[in-house]
C-alpha cells in the first residue's frame, strides 16, 4: 500500500491525494488519482483507465468516480485503515461522508448536533459508494484485494423480488448481487418544460444558431452532449439522401457517439437515426445562412460553432448549451430555469400526448429498456381527464331498455 501523507494546517486538514485530469496524446481525456507529488496512484489509475478505455464510460463519469475514490482513500488515511480491507467498515464511512467536508474544503470538522445540515445528501453518498464498490471489485479481479471483500460489498438476492419485466425468461432459480450499503433516496421527479416556456425561450433567441439549439433540445430531444457533438455530415435534411450514401428516407440526423475535441459525448453507446420535422429543417437553413455570413467557408465540420465571440469557428461546448438555456429562461421571465433535460422531457411527453406509443418514445430517445421512457412522460391534465371520461358509467350498463 502506497503511503500518502496527511498535512495538518491549523484546524483544517490537507491531504495530498486528489483527482487529476489526464490528457492522452490521442486527445482522449480521463480522470485519475494522484498523490501530493503528482505521482499516479496505480491501483486507482488502473480502475479509472479501464472504466474510460475498456468500458467506454464518459470523461465526467471517470471524474465522479475519481472523486469518490479520493474520499475513500482520504478516510482510510485519516482512520489508519488499509483501503484493501476497510470495506467491512463502510457503515462508518457513510457516517463520515455525511458529516465531514472533503479535502480542501477549508472547514473545521465539528460534532453534528440536532438541526445540523449534512455535508452530503443521500444521493451524493450513494454515488460515492458506487465508485468505491467498483474500485474494490476491480481490485478483487486483479487479486490486489482479498476475495472476501466482495461479501462485504454485496449480498446475494433472488430474482423473485425483481419486477417481472426485469426477470429472465428461464424458470430456473437465479441469484443476483445486491449492494449492502445504499441509502434510500427521495424520488425527485424532473418536470417537463411546457410548450409555452419553450416558445418564450425561442422568441428570446438572438441568433439562428440559438434557435436551432433550442429546437434540437425541445423538439428533437437530444442531450446537450449530443447537440454539441453533431457534425454537419450527420445532418441529412433532404427527402432523399441516397446521393450521399444514406438510404434513410426523409429529413433526419445521425446521432453518433465519438470522441470530440470539445469533449461532447453522447450518452447512448449506439448510433441511431433521429427524424426531424420541417421546423428543424427551416431553423437549420436559417442557421446555415447566418454561419456563412459570419465565417464564409471557414469553421470546422461541427454543426454548432462560435459565431459571436472568439475562438470563432470552434465548436460550442455542452456547458455553453446549459448557459444558453439559463440565460433564455431569465430573458423570457419564466420564473425558473428550464434545463436541457426538461426540454428532453417535453419532447417525449409531446410525442405521447400526440398519440405516440411507448415503444416509439423509447426508440426516439434511444433507450434500451422498455421501462426507461416512463419517467419522461408527463401527460397533460386534459389527456388524463379525457381518459377518465372515456370509462363508461355503470348506470349505462345496468339500464334496461324499455
Amino acid at each position: 500500500m502506497a503511503l500518502w501523507r496527511i498535512v495538518v494546517i491549523g484546524s483544517s486538514r490537507e491531504v495530498a491525494v486528489r483527482a487529476f485530469l489526464v490528457r492522452m496524446p490521442s486527445g482522449l481525456r480521463y480522470w485519475t488519482v494522484v498523490d501530493g507529488d503528482l505521482r499516479v496512484v496505480a491501483d486507482a489509475d488502473l480502475f479509472l483507465r479501464e472504466l474510460r478505455l475498456a468500458r467506454g464510460r464518459a470523461e465526467l463519469t471517470t471524474k465522479a468516480y475519481a472523486e469518490g475514490v479520493v474520499l475513500y482513500l482520504w478516510w482510510c488515511l485519516l482512520t489508519g485503515r488499509d483501503w484493501r480491507t476497510a470495506a467491512e467498515y463502510l457503515g462508518l464511512f457513510m457516517l463520515w461522508l455525511r458529516w465531514t467536508p472533503g479535502p480542501g474544503a477549508g472547514k473545521s470538522v465539528v460534532r453534528p448536533g440536532p438541526g445540523s445540515v449534512p455535508v452530503r445528501g443521500d444521493g451524493r453518498i450513494n454515488k460515492v459508494l458506487a465508485a468505491v464498490r467498483g474500485f474494490l471489485a476491480h481490485g478483487v479481479g486483479r487479486k490486489a484485494v482479498p476475495a472476501w471483500v466482495l461479501d462485504q460489498l454485496y449480498e446475494l438476492g433472488s430474482e423473485a423480488d425483481l419486477p417481472l419485466a426485469a426477470r429472465g425468461e428461464s424458470d430456473t432459480m437465479r441469484v443476483r448481487m445486491r449492494a449492502r450499503h445504499r441509502l434510500d433516496e427521495p424520488e425527485s421527479e424532473i418536470d417537463r418544460a411546457s410548450d409555452e416556456e419553450v416558445v418564450a425561450m425561442f422568441l428570446k433567441c438572438g441568433s439562428a444558431r440559438d434557435r436551432l439549439t433550442v429546437l434540437l433540445l425541445s423538439r428533437v430531444g437530444l442531450r446537450p452532449g449530443q447537440v454539441a457533438g453533431l457534425h454537419r455530415a450527420d445532418c441529412h435534411l433532404m427527402q432523399d439522401s441516397r446521393a450521399v450514401g444514406c438510404v434513410v428516407e426523409g429529413a433526419h440526423l445521425h446521432v453518433v457517439r465519438r470522441q470530440n475535441v470539445n469533449n461532447a459525448w453522447s450518452k447512448s453507446k449506439k448510433s441511431w437515426v433521429m427524424p426531424v420535422d420541417f421546423l428543424v429543417v427551416q431553423a437549420f437553413d436559417q442557421y446555415v445562412l447566418e454561419r456563412h455570413e459570419r465565417l464564409g467557408a471557414g469553421g470546422n465540420d461541427f454543426l454548432l460553432v462560435n459565431l459571436f465571440r472568439p475562438p470563432f469557428g470552434d465548436p460550442i461546448t455542452t456547458a455553453a448549451i446549459g448557459e444558453l438555456c439559463s440565460s433564455l429562461s431569465k430573458r423570457a421571465g419564466l420564473g425558473r430555469v428550464v434545463t436541457p433535460r426538461m426540454c428532453r422531457h417535453a419532447m417525449a411527453s409531446n410525442v405521447a400526448d400526440a398519440g405516440g406509443h411507448l415503444d416509439e418514445v423509447q426508440a426516439l430517445l434511444c433507450q434500451k429498456s422498455a421501462e426507461s421512457p416512463r419517467p419522461y412522460l408527463h401527460p397533460k391534465p386534459e389527456r388524463l381527464r379525457a381518459a377518465v371520461e372515456r370509462v363508461p358509467s355503470p348506470r349505462w350498463m345496468t339500464e334496461v331498455p324499455r
